[in-house]
């Protein structure tokens, strides 16, 4: 009788606003009670079978198969949202996906938090650190309640009341290279490396490459403040990071690797400096505080927005990838409007020499902004594979020009490519069927940015 009341006074409720919600019927609103109730009980049933509210999901918990997820009536509204923007297919790739995050503070917390919430159906989150009081500032979940348990404990345990259907370990430990084989077997999806210790950063992101992991690593987020600085790029463009220049150093000189990881970091300079060490007694020493040896002591200021950020960056950009969501980052190239404007001005005498007039020039210098950054990300056309970045990348700018692509159409944003002087006199002395015979990799390539810049500006 109580709940046939509560569903009268609804009624009585959806009647009275019936001029804002258009009016639904009787039966629509039984039917939306039936429902809810369904998914009520489901729920309760789900967390009873892990065991409560904090009950394990491990291999022995009951769990549904990760490609059947979306099947499920709750899984799929709770989704729903992310089902709309990739549509089921991309969804599905997210939701049969396994990713591993190692590292879980300020910025390993909201990448995996963001990770679990967008589906990913299978998540190892490994750390040997605890929540601390002074960690609630940029921790995704925890609470007072959490400080003095591990990190994976807690975030497992917080994920099992969001999305119960995810498959979680949560691995209180240290990653080092004796523990590579145990965390980086199963060939996961993707490697989310958000740990702030040189040595570990290193050799993790070494191994990744070793094993043709995909991997983002995130930089410096301490002592910055402006979230509008925040960049995705390769490990090579990263600049004002004092971290991503120390771990360029080391996986060069340790490893050989010279780039090809992609990188969250701040374009900022660091507002503040490590806090110096300061002991409560005279004999006491940094290394008297260190959970793990070798581990830093001093203290990073942290505001806790940056942080969050971060790793809502780098969730946001594994997702798109898991989804195969095609999206471009926005490049790192540094330069400011009057270099685009000597291009466009070089672009306009180069076709006066060419073709004796100007007048197929059909881009001003904002377009050419779009196409020298957007579109060829501040390099030449032939040098697309990123060998030439850093600083003697901005030096050789200067040696760069926009030139037709199809000698036959007008030199419009579809039909433009940047190279350097040498490269545009010998594009200019041969044709296109010969690039397509001569070089169809280049051709193909090329043929593809172009199009891109068709379907942006629906030409």
């Amino acid at each position: 009788m109580e709940e046939r009341a509560r569903q009268l006074l609804l009624l009585a409720a959806v009647a009275g606003a019936g001029a804002v919600v258009g009016g639904l019927s009787v039966a629509s609103v039984f039917s939306f009670l039936s429902r809810a109730k369904r998914r009520e009980g489901y729920v309760r049933k789900l967390l009873e079978s892990n065991g409560g509210a904090g009950g394990s999901t491990g291999p022995g918990a009951r769990l549904h198969a990760s490609s059947d997820l979306l099947s499920d009536e709750v899984v799929a509204e709770q989704l729903t949202r992310n089902i709309q923007f990739f549509g089921v297919q991309s969804q599905k790739k997210v939701t049969e996906s396994f990713v591993v995050v190692i590292g879980l503070g300020g910025v390993g917390s909201h990448a995996a938090s963001m990770l679990l919430r967008s589906g990913v159906g299978r998540l190892l989150l490994v750390d040997f650190d605890q929540v601390s009081l002074s960690s609630l500032n940029r921790h995704a979940v925890a609470t007072r309640e959490d400080v003095g348990t591990p990190k994976a404990s807690c975030l497992k345990k917080h994920f099992s009341l969001i999305y119960p259907e995810c498959q979680i370990e949560a691995r209180v430990q240290l990653y080092d290279s004796s523990a590579e084989d145990e965390i980086l077997s199963g060939q996961p999806d993707f490697v989310l490396d958000c740990i702030d210790n040189i040595d570990t950063k290193v050799s993790l992101l070494a191994a990744c490459v070793r094993r043709g992991l995909r991997v983002l690593s995130a930089m410096g987020a301490g002592a910055r403040a402006d979230p509008t600085r925040i960049r995705v790029a390769d490990l090579r463009e990263s600049s004002n990071d004092p971290l991503s220049r120390a771990v360029r150093h080391r996986l060069k000189k340790d490893h050989g690797i010279e780039g090809g990881i992609p990188v969250v970091f701040s374009m900022e300079k660091p507002k503040a400096k490590l806090l110096p060490f300061q002991g409560s007694k005279e004999e006491e020493t940094p290394s008297d505080y260190q959970i793990v040896p070798g581990f830093r002591v001093r203290i990073i200021p942290v505001l806790g927005t940056i942080p969050a950020i971060f790793g809502q960056v780098m969730a946001s950009y594994v997702v798109t990838q898991l989804a195969q969501f095609d999206f471009q980052t926005e490049p790192i190239v540094n330069l400011d409007l009057d270099h685009y404007r000597v291009l466009h001005h070089r672009l306009l005498e180069h076709e006066e020499l060419i073709y004796g007039s100007a007048e197929q020039v059909l881009v001003d210098a904002e377009e050419v902004m779009y196409i020298v950054k957007e579109l060829w990300r501040g390099r030449s056309a032939r040098d697309q594979n990123m060998k030439d970045t850093g600083r003697k990348m901005w030096r050789s700018v200067n040696e760069l020009m926009l030139v037709r692509w199809d000698k036959t159409k007008p030199a419009g944003v579809s039909n433009l490519i940047l190279l350097k002087f040498s490269e545009a006199d010998a594009h200019e002395s041969t044709t296109l069927d010969q690039l397509k015979d001569e070089e169809p990799e280049f051709y193909a390539m090329v043929s593809r940015v172009l199009k891109r810049a068709e379907t942006e500006f629906a030409l």
